[in-house]
């Protein structure tokens, strides 16, 4: 499970601008890249959690602003 949030977080971060944006701030506050991934990472699963608990879908910020 690791290994599938790890790399699926790796993808998002140079694809969803939501997950690029978070990369980006996690590296600003000095992380490695690796250390930024795992944290993205986590991120996700926290929002997978979420999705699962309230039964909603995936909405991004950025669609739903513009």
């Amino acid at each position: 499970m690791k290994n599938a949030l790890f790399r699926s977080a790796w993808v998002a971060s140079t694809c969803d601008p939501e997950s690029k944006a978070y990369y980006a701030q996690k590296r600003a506050q000095g992380k490695r890249h690796n250390a930024a991934i795992i944290c993205l990472a986590r991120r996700r699963c926290d929002m997978i959690y979420s999705m699962l608990k309230s039964e909603t879908f995936y909405r991004s910020k950025i669609a739903l602003s513009a």
